[in-house]
């Protein structure tokens, strides 16, 4: 048989080739899409890879892996910009800029169909009835006005499950974080007073909301009532302080600004976002590439990427100006449905507010290559620890997660050189196995993981990681042969006698004895960060699956505690959550339950997750 030679005709393929705009995906010679890029002119863009004397040598490299290109031709180069962005997004090509983090804005949601509105976070379709305040640039940025506002304006930020259930007022009301609308503490009137205030703060209407406040403390003074004065006089002073420092001056509209640092093959990309005149927070990035971009490249590419589906505002100001403005603000004008404008060149207080991105740019990204240091040496220390004849690449830990041997839920969690690849992650529900039979549950959850491996789904850890001693780490074995699976390292990590981090013993398939780890070896801190991150997204997915009517269940399981008391326990504790919350000397204080009841109920709640 002749070896067919799998060099790709460059020459015959640019002599068909159109000069219309489009894309143009070049392929491995294993069919995988190794970069996409987009083309005024397909025909001329494409022939200069093929070009010595015209190509970097980071394409000339790219180019000797090609082996196919595919090509979709568009009616303009806008439309190839944003096919170009999608396909990228999707398929994450090895040589392209990609962008890690996909997910939708996060709101601030009101609801509008209760007396008492709820106020909460909001990510995903606008579905319910209410009013959607954002978008914010990450979670983190909701939470932090969540509890600025619960400080000014106390609205109920409680699910409705928890607020219909209450008899007695929470924490939050006793924290002055919450006026108690659940038991009647507040009357309607007064509530939707609360409620017009954090709509017109959200709305960015901060200054005329301070003139009605200093007008209703006026009021009440006159009226002599003067703790109601005082309430509106605390409410003008923290909302003051809060505008201060988020008010971004002589910015009324909507702006994104957009800094970028680039280091040793690293970017880091850093997002301010203001809406109305008003900081609402940041957002950090770090695009995967290979090798090194230049800034200018990189916003290019986080633009294009980010704004595909996502409300754009109407103005960007960058850091570094992308090659293509002018074709990228015509994109982001159409998306939008209003005219987008793209600034680099800016002074006064926007230049400055430009300066503290790129300053937050660069120290993000130097603390992210110091930890990425620390990460590749505790790698070295596990090369070295275990024994490997290379340092590993990819890990994965297995965790087993149930309650009282039911509903059993399996853990995968993956790590590379980078850290925690979250996107890799999985769960698995164990089916078909007796109870409590962890052996059992570990032989199911590693065939089903490699059987997907063999059928290429992902790629193949070096070491795989099993929380347990010998027989879990022998059911895994017994997994991998039956799949024929035999280049991957499988170490069991079995808890020390007295379970403290660092007393953790090393098991290997061959050996006898646990492997002997040099006391404080930065490879074992990297073992149990990855067994720590399996065990946490093994009890989370297992507490989703649980729901709240197994949680009901746990009630009706404990001995002695009938029908009455449960619902008499669930009306003084309003709900499930509360009885989790209460202590041994709170449960006690219920009529007709013993101090050995109490016990029972709270070690019930308790010692699930420790399994």
């Amino acid at each position: 048989m002749i070896e067919k030679e799998l060099k790709f005709e460059s020459k015959a393929f640019i002599k068909s080739l159109t000069k219309r705009p489009g894309i143009y995906k070049m392929l491995d010679d294993k069919g995988e899409i190794i970069y996409i890029g987009k083309a005024k002119n397909l025909k001329n863009r494409v022939s200069t890879y093929f070009n010595n004397q015209v190509a970097s040598s980071k394409q000339q490299t790219m180019v000797a892996k090609v082996a196919n290109i595919e090509v979709t031709v568009t009616h303009t180069e806008g439309e190839a910009l944003l096919l170009e962005s999608q396909l990228i997004k999707r398929h994450k090509p090895r040589y392209n800029i990609s962008l890690r983090d996909d997910k939708s804005f996060p709101y601030i949601f009101l609801s509008s169909n209760q007396d008492f509105p709820q106020l909460t976070f909001h990510r995903g379709a606008k579905s319910k009835k209410g009013q959607y305040f954002g978008p914010y640039p990450s979670a983190g940025a909701v939470r932090e006005s969540l509890k600025l506002l619960q400080k000014i304006f106390p609205v109920r930020q409680c699910d409705d499950s928890y607020y219909n259930n209450r008899t007695r007022p929470c924490l939050q009301y006793q924290i002055e974080r919450c006026t108690a609308p659940c038991v009647g503490l507040i009357d309607k009137p007064t509530y939707a007073e609360d409620v017009a205030s954090t709509v017109m703060f959200l709305e960015g209407k901060g200054s005329l909301l301070i003139e009605q406040l200093i007008a209703k403390m006026e009021q009440a003074a006159d009226k002599q009532r003067y703790e109601l004065a005082a309430t509106y006089r605390d409410q003008i002073g923290r909302l003051r302080t809060v505008l201060e420092k988020n008010f971004v001056h002589g910015e009324r509209g909507d702006v994104d600004i957009i800094a970028c640092a680039v280091k040793a093959n690293m970017a880091c990309v850093q997002l301010f976002f203001i809406r109305n005149g008003q900081h609402l927070g940041n957002k950090v990035s770090f695009p995967k590439m290979i090798g090194e971009y230049d800034p200018a490249a990189i916003i290019q590419a986080f633009i294009s990427q980010y704004y595909l589906d996502k409300p754009v505002p109407y103005e960007l100001i960058v850091s570094h100006e992308p090659e293509e403005t002018g074709l990228l603000a015509d994109v982001l004008s159409g998306l939008a449905k209003h005219s987008v404008a793209i600034a680099h060149n800016v002074r006064g207080e926007r230049a400055k507010w430009l300066q503290m991105a790129l300053t937050n740019a660069g120290n993000s990204l130097l603390s992210k290559l110091a930890d990425k240091q620390g990460i590749y040496t505790r790698f070295l220390s596990l090369q070295e620890e275990l024994g490997c004849t290379e340092t590993p690449k990819r890990l994965e830990c297995f965790d087993i997660s149930h309650t009282q041997g039911d509903q059993t839920v399996a853990s995968c969690v993956v790590f590379d050189r980078d850290g925690p690849v979250k996107s890799a992650y999985r769960r698995f529900n164990i089916v078909g196995i007796t109870g409590g039979d962890d052996y059992a549950a570990i032989y199911q959850a590693v065939s089903r993981r490699f059987k997907r491996l063999k059928q290429g789904e992902h790629e193949a850890p070096d070491i795989l990681f099993i929380d347990g001693g010998k027989g879990q780490v022998r059911e895994a074995q017994k997994a991998l042969a039956e799949l024929a699976i035999n280049d991957v390292m499988i170490v069991g990590v079995s808890k020390g006698p007295d379970r403290k981090p660092g007393m953790e013993k090393l098991i290997l398939v061959e050996q006898e004895q646990p492997v002997n780890v040099s006391p404080g070896a930065s490879g074992l801190l990297l073992i149990q960060h990855i067994r720590d991150e399996a065990h946490r997204f093994a009890i989370t997915g297992h507490r989703q699956r649980r729901g709240k009517v197994a949680k009901q269940s746990v009630l009706e399981s404990i001995v002695g505690l009938g029908a009455k008391r449960r619902q008499l326990l669930l009306k003084q504790f309003g709900g499930l959550q509360g009885i989790e919350q209460a202590g041994v000397d709170a449960l006690c204080s219920i009529d007709g339950i013993s101090k050995q009841l109490a016990q029972r109920i709270y070690d019930n709640f308790h010692h699930h997750d420790d399994h």
